[in-house]
């Protein structure tokens, strides 16, 4: 069933053809030729049930992060070397949580997957890996997440700690709401305010509550996009999702959402009195690239979605080059 990633996250493309859906249940995991088929037979399933070779979650989750914290040391002048070492201790976290993400996701939806094309022949719809290894390998996830959460503030730590309830029911939304990309959004965009605690000692929320509100809106676009691929396995299977929801007015929706989100990117801005580069590059980018994604996509094509879906790691990239240029000029002058 169509969902993502990390903290909560999957997000994968592409279904296996017959000939590969006929073999064992490891091999199965992803076509011929992936770096993960050359590592050892006994952690392939686990990796690939972390989506590690499908980079685009851990994407969309850090880019928040990196805003966040960006924008904060911006804000308060803060030396580049603690806002650099911050910035890859979130990096890490994105890479663990997103696995983690990927894990509680699946153990939800292992009955759902092995009805899906696209979704059943992941590890734990295809038998690959049990839903007890699942669950002991998700305490060495979040074991691993929760040490990197404890080299921030204690505020941070507590506010970090808080969003696993968000993670946690993800899932189940899709039985629930046909909103479930909301609750998606809250969860993905938590750095936004995480970021701003870890480097100011509490979150700054004139300027952090609008900058996650935009993380929220811009979720709502892309991952209406990726539920676009499953939408005819949804129908038949009782999954709800904002493609659903919106169906043929997905187009006007999407296009508020992205106002929504350029709007209130540039409302973070101006509460955090960002300079020019941040207007041009981080507002005026992201605006472009939604647009473009918008005027492009093809919604009854889920190939096509998983390629704009997969662009976003580009439109979080444009907003974090104005952010950054913001700062690097601020250090220079």
């Amino acid at each position: 069933a169509q969902q993502p990633y990390g903290l909560l996250h999957h997000y994968s493309s592409g279904a296996a053809t017959e000939e590969v859906q006929k073999k064992e249940p490891l091999a199965q995991l992803a076509a011929p030729g992936t770096w993960l088929d050359r590592m050892p037979k006994a952690v392939q399933p686990y990796l690939y049930l972390t989506r590690i070779d499908k980079p685009i979650g851990t994407w969309l989750l850090f880019w928040p992060c990196a805003w966040g914290i960006t924008m904060a040391s911006y804000s308060a002048q803060l030396p580049w070397t603690s806002t650099l070492y911050t910035i890859g201790l979130f990096g890490t976290g994105a890479i663990i949580m997103r696995g983690a993400g990927c894990t509680i996701n699946d153990l939800w939806d292992r009955n759902i997957d092995k009805k899906v094309e696209r979704t059943k022949v992941r590890p734990l719809a295809s038998g690959a890996v049990t839903p007890t290894q699942a669950v002991a390998f998700l305490g060495l996830q979040l074991g691993a997440g929760l040490a990197v959460l404890t080299q921030l503030n204690l505020y941070s730590i507590l506010l970090g700690a808080s969003s696993l309830t968000l993670v946690a029911t993800y899932p189940a939304m899709k039985r629930i709401t046909y909103w479930p990309q909301v609750v998606l959004g809250l969860a993905f965009n938590w750095g936004a305010l995480l970021g701003s605690s870890a480097m100011l000692g509490a979150t700054h929320w004139p300027v952090a509550l609008p900058l996650y509100a935009s993380g929220v809106c811009w979720t709502l676009v892309y991952d209406t996009i990726y539920a676009h691929q499953d939408k005819k396995d949804d129908v038949k299977i009782g999954v709800k999702s904002t493609a659903l929801r919106f169906g043929e007015r997905t187009p006007e929706y999407l296009a508020a959402f992205s106002t929504g989100m350029v709007s209130m990117l540039a409302l973070a801005g101006y509460m955090s009195d960002q300079g020019p580069l941040f207007y041009a590059l981080s507002v005026g980018g992201a605006a472009a690239h939604l647009a473009w994604q918008l005027r492009t996509v093809d919604y009854e094509n889920p190939a096509d979605c998983w390629s704009k879906f997969a662009s976003n790691k580009w439109t979080g990239a444009l907003v974090f080059s104005g952010i950054a240029g913001d700062y690097l000029q601020q250090m220079l002058l």
